[in-house]
């Protein structure tokens, strides 16, 4: 297919932009549905990142949640949400396989899929590994006069190894180690300039607190869980050999906080209440001093800031200065989070039906969502799907549905024993 007739090259054309880049303010990047402005006050500035597939909701489950799912029950994605979740899982293992189809009512080709799995030791602890793998189909490379270049296939994926462990009967802290890998050029020459995939390393580290057996509102048994997570702490990304200020990007570091409430009613009917809570940990775009043409003002070889901070600093530096280098001060950095809540009832543990609300600042990306779900368990399978209704703008996953599929080891040996008795 022709690269200007289809909309899958844009990401491999944003690839090749942040590659050959010379400075920020050179810098194009498109993060899917969203571009960054470098405004002020009443205009668009959102946050851009490498790799933010890592942010897309890989479950079904979460996904009919508002993306909801720091704080909810254990299960098979909890390394994705939460690893320290991973401890207070009441299985022995698990696999579920993830499904998201992406700009659906676009292109056929473009897709996430999850494979997640956990195990559970005999002493307090529970290991978990996941593969995340996104495609972006199939497109045709051509130059400025139209002529054919190469044939690619851009894709991404993550490996995760993550490990949740009490540490007391309410408390329980995890983490895991991630190594990410973006090829969205193939290797395709930009200026002079080789272009590679961008690799990186990360780390999360998270915490969760569990109160069970809880009194409240005439529950039977109320369960209180309150979870964080810190996810993607990792070196920058760069898809290019050429150094230089601004040739590399920010993973998506991600704060994510939040807490749920699940009322068992009676033996059959239980309800679950949750809200999350993200912010992403990297700096904010700065305000350029411009001259009276529009264009940058540069000083000793660097454009001049007129609000803001300097976004090319070093990640620690970048992870704690993110809390206070909005150019539009406290305001701004307020509208940064973003909120995710979600409801869940499960009748008799089979079935279940979800629903919930995501809600983004306009200036910060504008993304604001109802979603619906619903799950059902049978026998050793169970499946989980997600619809995503956008309120306020176009949304890669809208009239798109998710699916889920799990598979639990622990009911299917005690069939296989049932059968040998």
């Amino acid at each position: 297919m022709n690269l200007l007739k289809n909309v899958k090259p844009i990401f491999a054309v944003a690839a090749i932009v942040i590659a050959s880049r010379h400075s920020a303010i050179a810098q194009a990047s498109i993060n899917y549905n969203q571009i960054a402005g470098q405004q002020i006050n009443k205009e668009l500035n959102t946050i851009t990142t490498a790799v933010p597939f890592l942010l897309i909701t890989p479950d079904s489950r979460a996904g009919g949640m508002g993306d909801a799912g720091v704080a909810s029950s254990p299960d098979v994605s909890s390394i994705h949400w939460n690893p320290s979740k991973l401890a207070f899982v009441d299985k022995q293992m698990g696999i579920g396989v993830s499904y998201t189809p992406w700009l659906r009512k676009l292109v056929p080709d473009i897709n996430l899929a999850y494979l997640s799995f956990f195990y559970k030791t005999k002493k307090r602890g529970t290991i978990a590994a996941s593969l995340r793998y996104f495609s972006l189909g199939s497109i045709t490379f051509t130059d400025v006069n139209g002529t054919t270049i190469g044939n690619f296939t851009p894709n991404e994926f993550a490996v995760d190894v993550a490990y949740g462990v009490k540490l007391s009967k309410t408390f329980s802290a995890g983490g895991a180690v991630r190594y990410i890998n973006s090829n969205l050029t193939g290797g395709t020459t930009v200026d002079g300039s080789a272009t590679r995939p961008g690799r990186a390393v990360a780390v999360d580290i998270s915490a969760n607190w569990r109160k069970d057996k809880i009194k409240l509102n005439g529950s039977k048994n109320c369960i209180a869980d309150v979870g964080l997570n810190i996810s993607n702490m990792g070196n920058k990304v760069t898809y290019s050999d050429r150094g230089g200020n601004g040739s590399s990007d920010f993973l998506p570091i991600n704060m994510r906080l939040g807490a749920a409430f699940t009322f068992q009613m009676d033996d059959y009917n239980a309800i679950t209440i949750e809200a999350d809570a993200n912010k992403l940990l990297v700096p904010t775009p700065p305000v350029y001093k411009r001259d009276s043409a529009g264009g940058v003002v540069y000083r000793n070889g660097s454009p001049e800031i007129l609000y803001g901070k300097d976004p090319n600093r070093g990640v620690t530096e970048g992870m704690f200065g993110s809390f206070s280098d909005a150019p539009g001060g406290g305001t701004e950095e307020l509208r940064e989070i973003n909120y995710g809540c979600g409801l869940e009832y499960w009748y008799n543990k089979l079935f279940a039906v979800r629903a919930g609300y995501f809600y983004e600042h306009p200036l910060k990306g504008n993304r604001q969502f109802f979603t619906l779900g619903a799950g059902v368990k049978y026998n050793v399978f169970g499946l989980d799907f997600a619809y995503l209704i956008p309120t306020q703008q176009r949304n890669p996953l809208e009239n798109t549905l998710r699916f889920t599929l799990t598979f639990d080891f622990d009911a299917f040996k005690a069939q296989n024993d049932e059968k040998t008795e």
